[in-house]
């Protein structure tokens, strides 16, 4: 009869034993199944909202919710919620619920000294302590989510019962948040890997770009074609919506204010803010105007720009800008600017690759520059050069021009006397025979009359030769006279006009352009009317446009087929031969063959002398071939000859190909 409250009273605490013993089986088994759910979520955002759900759901909590610590800018360091269970979770995500470590709360406590903290009846613990969004919490525990000595976070866990949670818990329920707080350290690893793999991937893809970039530019020497072309294609390899090249310029007329004025832009805008001279101050409020100044890129979002609600110049809806200054020497010579309509298309991390190309670019615009700069002071020498040479050759041209000069005075003094003899005596011929009546009459009489008001001389020279023997007229009056010294007119004129040629045409001012080289060649030759059987032409197919002056280009054409014909004159079965092909990459070679009487080879050296000439009495000047070595050399061409007596000669053209922007 004794015996049954002891026995009524171990059955109670096996029973409890039992409870409790199942309460930490389930709890382990929670554990482990809240373990197996978030060992394979690696994105820490997805990881924390699941999470969560997950503890609630097999603990059959109330409400959980999960803090990271993060050092906000006052200073101190707070645990910040990131994940919440339910509405009471969104709510209190929208407000940025936080609380402060070290703080009289819960979960202050916990982050602060890296335990555990229960409160069986949150009503009586923490009343003066109340959430809003949880009013039916009655127990609370706080787990602090730890990767050995630091505390990254903590995770609360709160029920409707009170006493809910035992200090048994702690064990299994610690094991769990140490379970998450390794997990959530993997997330952030793997999300800091997948952020430098990204960042790594994205340097290299733009280091490749910037690599083809460098190749396709650094080709072009033309400063006007290498900025047009770079901005196409710094928008073709990096996929940037646009592209534009400020070049920093001093303006006498701005008191040498610095301006940033635009070169190259990408689109129809662009070109006509081109156009436009479109500028900005250096150091100004614009972006570009202020990596001009201080050297140093920049990227500009939508919200930060000075502009905003003004319409971009270039690229209307742009939402991202990356300035780069374009350097050589510590100096900046101009500023990048490229754009996107991607709200955050460019990083901190892509400025140093970038830069990179930027350099590059920076390189080949200083040395377009510099070539221009050499160019024109080398067409200058060249035009100082040949302003030299007909200094020099002053006293020959003198000669040359006088020799040629001579004859014509004395011809126009007998051209005038054989005119009027002519008009005289056909006045007095008519007068005599009464015919004053037709037109034509009446013209020769009104130059009768003419000539006896303003020339008496010449009227009384005509009627002196009246006094004359017939006989003696014929050889004082002919007209083959009169047409013979109209030719020595025209001849001397000629010959003047081109020694004036040959020294003045080399010297003028060229303009380049890209031609078609065969069809220079074609309408040169044409012009001189040979017989198709006398000229062959032999072109290659697809040949690439060349750079030249055209006009000039056709004075040394013709300059050398006039000299091939005269070399050929007495041949009797003349032949002319123009091959045209392409020598390398940077040519085109032209050959002209004559099959006439050849060069002796100590000419050779000679015929590029001024006034000097193999032609004898043939007439040459000794102009032409000197003008078409300085016109060749002008357009960087060369000029050759291969000569043998009696078999013929071929000039050698090697004429520069057009780079194009391609």
């Amino acid at each position: 009869m004794n015996k049954r409250p002891a026995t009524t009273a171990l059955e109670a605490d096996v029973e409890e034993l039992l409870a409790r013993a199942n309460r930490q089986a389930r709890l382990l088994r929670a554990a482990a199944q809240v373990s197996r759910n978030i060992s394979s979520i690696l994105d820490p955002e997805d990881l924390l909202a699941r999470t969560v759900d997950i503890i609630c759901d097999e603990y059959g909590f109330y409400y959980a919710g999960i803090f990271l610590i993060e050092r906000l800018e006052d200073g101190q360091d707070w645990a910040v919620l990131k994940a919440g269970r339910g509405e009471a979770g969104r709510q209190l995500l929208a407000r940025q619920h936080k609380l402060l470590v070290g703080g009289n709360s819960m979960i202050g406590m916990c982050t602060a000294l890296n335990q555990a903290r229960i409160a069986l009846d949150v009503d009586a613990e923490y009343a003066w302590y109340p959430n809003p969004f949880l009013p039916h919490t009655r127990s609370e525990m706080a787990l602090p989510l730890s990767i050995g000595p630091e505390v990254i976070g903590a995770l609360t866990v709160q029920s409707t019962e009170e006493a809910a949670f035992t200090e048994e818990d702690i064990a299994s329920l610690q094991a769990m948040a140490d379970q998450l707080a390794v997990a959530i350290n993997n997330a952030r690893l793997h999300k800091q890997n997948e952020q430098l793999f990204y960042q790594a991937s994205r340097r290299a893809v733009l280091l490749r770009a910037g690599a083809e970039v460098s190749r396709n530019i650094s080709a072009i020497l033309d400063l006007d074609v290498l900025l047009s072309s770079t901005v196409y294609i710094i928008c073709e390899e990096y996929r940037f919506d646009f592209a534009a090249i400020f070049l920093v310029e001093n303006t006498p007329a701005d008191d040498n204010q610095p301006w940033a004025v635009l070169r190259a832009a990408r689109g129809e805008a662009g070109r006509r803010l081109v156009e436009q001279g479109y500028r900005l101050p250096v150091g100004g409020e614009t972006v570009v105007g202020q990596v001009a100044a201080e050297g140093e890129a920049r990227i500009l979002l939508a919200d930060e720009d000075t502009q905003t609600g003004q319409d971009d110049p270039f690229l209307p809806g742009t939402r991202s800008r990356l300035a780069l200054p374009l350097i050589v020497q510590d100096n900046v010579i101009g500023v990048l600017l490229v754009q996107s309509r991607e709200a955050e298309a460019f990083l901190q991390e892509d400025i140093s690759s970038l830069q990179i190309m930027a350099d590059q670019l920076a390189v080949a615009i200083n040395n377009a520059r510099l070539l221009q700069r050499l160019e024109q002071t080398h067409q200058e020498l060249l035009r100082h050069r040949t302003y030299q040479t007909i200094a020099a050759a002053t006293g020959e041209t003198i000669h040359w021009v006088g020799n040629k000069a001579a004859p014509i005075p004395a011809c126009v003094e007998r051209l005038r006397e054989d005119v009027a003899r002519f008009i005289i005596l056909a006045g007095d011929l008519l007068t005599g025979h009464n015919l004053v009546d037709p037109p034509a009459a009446q013209t020769i009489l009104r130059a009768y009359e003419h000539l006896q008001q303003h020339y008496p001389r010449l009227v009384d020279a005509a009627h002196r030769l009246q006094q004359l023997p017939p006989e003696k007229w014929p050889q004082l009056l002919n007209i083959e006279s009169v047409l013979e010294d109209l030719d020595i007119i025209e001849d001397s004129s000629k010959t003047i006009l081109k020694i004036k040629e040959d020294l003045i045409g080399p010297a003028r001012q060229m303009k380049f352009a890209a031609e078609d080289i065969e069809a220079v060649v074609r309408e040169n030759v044409r012009s001189f009317g040979l017989p198709p059987q006398m000229v062959t032409l032999t072109v290659e197919k697809d040949l690439p446009p060349v750079k030249i002056d055209r006009i000039q280009m056709g004075r040394v054409i013709t300059n050398l087929v006039k000299n091939a014909l005269e070399a050929m004159d007495g041949q009797p079965e003349p032949r002319l031969k123009v091959a045209i092909r392409r020598e390398g990459d940077r040519f085109v070679r032209i050959d002209i063959t004559d099959n006439g009487c050849g060069i002796p080879p100590e000419e050779l050296t000679k015929i590029w002398m001024t006034f000097h000439t193999s032609k004898g009495d043939r007439g040459g000047t000794g102009l032409g071939l000197p003008a078409c070595l300085q016109i060749m050399e002008r357009m960087q061409g060369r000029i050759g000859v291969t000569s043998q007596v009696g078999v013929g000669s071929t000039f050698t053209l090697h004429v520069p190909v057009y780079r194009s922007a391609g």
